[in-house]
């Protein structure tokens, strides 16, 4: 259901104040405060020029502006005024000019307000509507996809306005830019029965609540002609610069809903269309589509009972992407049979489909009951497979299996190609919130490469300290034919070889399976630990970080000229080096010194030249304690 959307776009003034004042203005509705301007200090006629938006149940309550003057104690009321809504037309933009009014005061004219007002439809109650079940359009279908290019702001302010970002709305679809330089690429499904505008809002944020519009517009899309590119440059707020981006509206095919009998690849001409479609030989035709997918939701058995009766109202929801299709609900089962098909266009053989099944609470949001991922490059084409239902995260089990079968027709050589192409960004608006349990998996993953590459790294130190004999002499020829015959072809051949020797391994089963994720139920005090751990490691890598970084700096700033001195002559040297022999010398000299330092003196002890001088400069931390001396 479509709320009502508010913009109060600021620009104020105010007069025949006595004296020197501070002053900000609080907005309020039915008594409690949705808005606080910025305090302009010392200025009886301040400039806000401050834009936000609050949603709004009905148009029955008037917007009531109270200014105040700042002060160290109490801050002085200096008048206020209100704005009716119930005569405002709907996308219309009113400039107003409030009075303000004190009848404590014996003052008759307090000063006035001007304030920019405009009233629109907005879906602000989408956010907290249920995200699945009978919300939705009533054609889940959608029939073309909108392409927008997100590609620059112009004469944006740039200093003091915090991280700027835009926020696009088609229907339920969202669409968060990054902060700062966009040039973003992103396609919204535009559905047949879809009447609504594309919204296009500006953001400024500072800190971790503050957030200021920059100005609010909204694209019809009626307009818009198939496979046309169209270059929208839009003026925000005064001040406030230039929105420039691309929308492209394409036809869509490959979408359907239907009974499992009557699916396409179920009849005999229609399937060796598609087929022809994504054969090899076609591959060279241009289109967006690198596959086509048919899922048959059969049924689902043992879901949890929801209600007191010990049934559910269950219904599936499938997604690849940024696509989503739904089943209907089969009311008061536990066993429900949906038996539907539903097939999907592949933008990308590297996505995976999940069908997340809910039971429906009416009004209230669904109740989830569990999700199942699949890989389409893991699809077992046209076979039925029964799959245990998972948690949320998909990490353990839940209650019930669904039965699925699923088919993929998809063109090798256009997957290829889309597979060096940049990944369809996944339309969303969570903001992701801290977890420890997140944190220490993290982690742990990182520790398992850090600690494979240390393996390495003590594995070929080990070659350099003849730990064994005979793989240390392998090693050492080794390098000597590879340093004297090398070629650049062989660096992407060696990794090819590795990669084959990986696979090799995995088909005679040797390799070790990497799935020791840890389990079970850890106490409050291991939990404590755990954090604890993970904090300190997290601080010592960033310090470590910070200093190599800031260590490095400090020897090209001459923050001590003995080390920089010693920096230049190194390079110097290096330079004259390189110059005048060749590169292939230089590095089996060193080679030959490292294997054979061992062999010349037993007891000497390894170490890397260049850490050992970065350790010597200092840090920006020690640089206060270095320079006071």
């Amino acid at each position: 259901m479509l709320t009502l959307y508010i913009v109060l776009m600021i620009c104020s003034f105010l007069y025949c104040i006595p004296g020197t004042s501070d002053p900000y203005v609080k907005f309020k509705l039915e008594g409690k405060q949705f808005y606080k301007s910025k305090v302009v200090y010392k200025n009886l006629n301040p400039r806000w020029n401050e834009s936000f938006s609050h949603p709004l149940r009905d148009r029955e309550h008037d917007v009531e502006v109270r200014v105040y003057d700042k002060n160290r104690t109490a801050d002085e009321f200096m008048g206020c005024g209100a704005i009716s809504l119930k005569n405002l037309h709907l996308y219309k933009t009113y400039e107003m000019e409030l009075r303000l009014d004190d009848p404590k005061s014996k003052e008759d004219d307090m000063g006035v307000i001007v304030v920019d007002v405009c009233l629109m439809f907005r879906d602000w109650g989408c956010l907290k509507q249920p995200r699945w079940g009978n919300y939705g359009p009533r054609n889940q279908k959608w029939s073309g996809v909108l392409g927008i290019t997100l590609v620059e702001g112009q004469d944006l302010p740039q200093d003091g306005h915090g991280d700027i970002y835009v926020r696009f709305r088609l229907c339920d679809q969202k669409y968060k830019s990054k902060v700062g330089l966009w040039r973003e690429q992103f396609d919204f499904n535009q559905f047949e029965d879809n009447q609504e505008p594309l919204q296009v809002e500006v953001y400024s944020k500072r800190g971790r609540k503050g957030e200021e519009s920059w100005g609010m517009f909204e694209v019809d899309l009626s307009t818009l002609s198939f496979n046309e590119r169209h270059l929208y440059t839009h003026v925000l707020n005064p001040g406030k610069g230039r929105l420039v981006f691309l929308a492209t509206l394409r036809q869509c095919w490959g979408v359907s809903i239907s009974d499992m009998e009557i699916a396409p690849l179920e009849k005999p001409d229609e399937k060796d269309t598609i087929v022809e479609r994504f054969s090899l030989k076609n591959s060279h035709k241009c289109g967006g589509e690198v596959g086509f997918l048919q899922v048959k939701v059969i049924k689902a058995n043992d879901l949890p009972p929801t209600d007191l009766n010990g049934k559910s109202n269950s219904f599936c929801v499938i997604e690849l992407g940024n696509s989503k299709l739904q089943t209907h609900t089969v009311y008061k089962s536990v066993n429900p049979e949906w038996n539907k098909a539903f097939t999907f266009p592949i933008k990308d053989i590297h996505d995976v489909i999940e069908f997340t099944v809910f039971d429906e609470n009416g009004e209230k949001n669904p109740t989830f009951l569990g999700k199942v991922a699949i890989p389409l490059l893991r699809v077992q084409k046209g076979q039925q497979m029964c799959l245990f239902l998972k948690k949320e995260d998909l990490g353990s089990a839940s209650k019930g299996t669904i039965t699925l079968v699923l088919e993929v027709i998809y063109n090798q050589v256009r997957a290829g190609i889309r597979t060096f192409q940049p990944k369809e960004t996944k339309l969303m608006e969570e903001n992701l919130k801290f977890s420890k349990k997140v944190l220490a998996r993290n982690i742990c993953r990182v520790r398992k490469i850090s600690t494979a590459v240390l393996y390495t790294l003590q594995y070929i130190k080990s070659c350099f300290q003849w730990e064994s004999t005979q793989r240390s002499l392998i090693a050492f020829l080794i390098f000597l034919v590879t340093v004297w015959h090398w070629e650049l072809f062989m660096l992407p051949l060696f990794l090819l070889l590795l990669t084959g020797w990986n696979y090799f391994q995995l088909s005679v089963g040797k390799a070790n399976s990497n799935q020791d994720l840890e389990t079970g139920k850890k106490g409050l005090m291991d939990k404590i630990h755990m954090v604890q751990e993970v904090v300190l490691v997290v601080q010592n890598v960033l310090e470590e970080i910070a200093n190599i970084g800031e260590r490095v700096k400090n020897i090209f700033n001459w923050s001590v000229p003995f080390l920089s001195f010693m920096a230049c002559l190194v390079l110097f040297v290096s330079t004259a080096l390189l110059y005048y022999i060749p590169l292939r010398y230089i590095v089996l000299i060193w080679g030959v010194n490292k294997f054979t330092k061992k062999l010349r003196n037993p007891y000497t002890i390894d170490n890397n030249e260049i850490l050992d001088f970065l350790k010597r400069v200092p840090s920006d931390v020690q640089k206060p304690w270095l320079t006071s001396l």
